[in-house]
Order: C-alpha cells, then structure tokens, then sequence
C-alpha cells in the first residue's frame, strides 16, 4: 500500500494562538521511532513522514517529534541515500524489508528536512542525509519521459509516486528538458488515457490489463486532488464529486477489509464536503489502533477533532 502527501490549507479550529499538539502515543517511541500501526512491530520511513508531514500542514505541532525522528532514521540511512523498512527484534530495529519506492520515499525525506532550515543549515548529520537523498533521487531521473523511476531496480514509473515527488519543487528541475519543460505536463502526457479518460497508475503495459481494484486504481484518480495537481482535465470539484459518486460506499468500506484512507476524508474537507468526512469518521473510527488503522489515519483523525469535524450521526446517509 502506498498513500501519498499533499499540500493541504484549510485553517485548524483552535484556540487563538493555540497550535493543536499531535499525539502520537503508541506509534512513537522513546527511541524516536515511528510505527506503522499502534505498537507496531514495523517502521516504514514513508507512512512516518507522511503523517508528520501531514500534520505540520495542517497546523498540528510536531515539534515534539521532530528532532527525535530524523535522529533515529538518519543513520539507518543506507550508503546510497535510500532507505529500508524495518522490524522490531528483541526490542532491536532491523532492517527487513526494500522500500515500497525510493522515489517517493526521498523526495518526503528531502522535504522533511529542509522544513527545518536552521537545523539543516547546522546539524552535519542532516547535511549529509540530505546530500545523500539528493544524489539518490537525482539517480532516478528518467528523462526520456520527463519523469521518476520507482528505484534504480524498477525501472518503471508510477503515477502516485511522482505526483508526490512533483510536490516537492526542487525535484522539477532535475527531469525538465527541452523536450518536457514541465515536470507536472511530463506527468499527464505520461499516465493519462484520453481514450478511458482515467489515470494509469504505472508505466508498466501489464498493470493496465489488471483488474481493477479500489487501490491503486480508484485510489490513482483522486489523488491528483489530493495534490494540488493542476493538470486534471475540467474543474477539479467536478472531478472529484464524479469520484464520490463512484467510490464513496466503497472508500466508506475499506477500513473492513484494508486501510481506512483516512487522506480522502482531508480531501473531503478541502473541497467543502464536511459530509463525506463526518461519514469516514464514524465507519473509521471504531477501528482506530486496529489493525486497518495507520499513523496517517491517526493523523487525519486529530485534524478533524481540532476542526470540531465530529463523526456523522447514525441516521446520516453515508452510503
């Protein structure tokens, strides 16, 4: 599963002055690291960065988290700049799995870091992740397409990782040439189907012949509104009212079966649907810390409190 980040602007329900504090009980430990799912046997450095990510976006202080974080995932930074998934052993972190994409991955790195500009400006260690993630992305430049690889292993592109490596702008330089002068048009020239009129989710031939499935296809094409992308064919509220109509009981049902996608209530809220997420809070919120329930959702979760989002009566039609 692979869930991306986005430049998010609605304003938190707050006291004046008052910053909400994210509390990330039972997903953050006293070593700085960061799980998964509460208590959770498995560390993956995206969902980490995507929820904090998340969370400073929208208004949320994770100044309690910050510094401890980069500490516990920068030397676990792999000689080539990539990162790996881990695994708790006897209380011990271990490297146990690849990354689910690199490119996604240190482009959220990149954008963690140089959030704190002072501390990247003076801390060595930071530097030199930085570099390293710099050098590591910049190796996956395709410039025959304008876009990113998956890694240096999977020489293919996928369209939510580079929607996600797209909202990081220092990245647009390094796939911009005479030929794609847009990292952004690069994308859509790339993964749109005119003739289907929806987003393919790879440039992998074989993955179009799938059959598709709520993630990664239905999950492919509103995530471009999820990003800010600017490039959605027509009106982004049609799109994405187009898309509510398809997938909403199915987005609903989700926490069921896999994850609860607790992003698409943000988009829900940024596109003036208050509705749609009061609806994912009631069907999402029994399973909170369960096993369909990710950091990212808790993060979602805190946002909509600090909102005053409540979840939706159960009389309300969600379906």
């Amino acid at each position: 599963m692979t869930i991306r980040a986005l430049p998010l602007l609605c304003v938190l329900v707050t006291l004046p002055g008052v910053a909400a504090t994210l509390d990330l009980e039972g997903y953050a430990g006293d070593d700085g690291a960061i799980s998964v799912q509460h208590q959770g046997e498995t560390v993956d450095p995206y969902f980490a960065l995507q929820a904090l990510l998340l969370a400073r976006q929208q208004g949320l202080d994770i100044s309690r988290y910050t510094v401890p974080w980069a500490s516990w995932l920068a030397p676990r930074q792999k000689p080539d700049g990539t990162f790996d998934r881990f695994c708790r052993h006897a209380n011990a972190w271990a490297p146990c799995k690849t990354a689910d994409a690199d490119d996604a991955l240190l482009a959220l790195w990149l954008r963690f870091l140089e959030k704190d500009p002072d501390r990247l400006a003076q801390d060595p260690a930071w530097k030199k992740s930085h570099e390293a993630a710099r050098r590591s992305l910049a190796r996956l430049e395709d410039k025959g397409r304008g876009i990113y690889m998956v890694s240096p292993v999977y020489l293919h592109g996928l369209f939510m990782d580079n929607l996600e490596v797209w909202s990081y702008r220092p990245a647009h330089a390094g796939v911009q040439t005479p030929k794609f002068p847009s990292f952004g048009a690069a994308i859509q020239e790339t993964f749109w189907d005119p003739g289907q009129m929806r987003y393919h989710v790879s440039t992998q031939l074989e993955q179009r012949a799938a059959h598709p499935a709520f993630y990664p296809d239905a999950v492919a094409q509103i995530f471009p509104i999820l990003m800010g992308f600017p490039h959605v064919p027509g009106d982004g509220k049609a799109w994405y009212r187009q898309w509510m109509e398809r997938h909403r009981s199915e987005w609903l049902a989700q926490v069921k079966t896999d994850f609860a996608w607790g992003l698409i209530a943000i988009t829900a809220l940024e596109q003036g649907d208050p509705a749609s997420a009061r609806c994912w809070l009631r069907e999402a919120l029994p399973a909170r810390h369960g096993m369909h329930w990710t950091v990212t959702d808790e993060v979602v979760a805190q946002v909509l409190r600090a909102r005053a989002v409540r979840p939706a009566a159960p009389s309300e039609r969600c379906s």
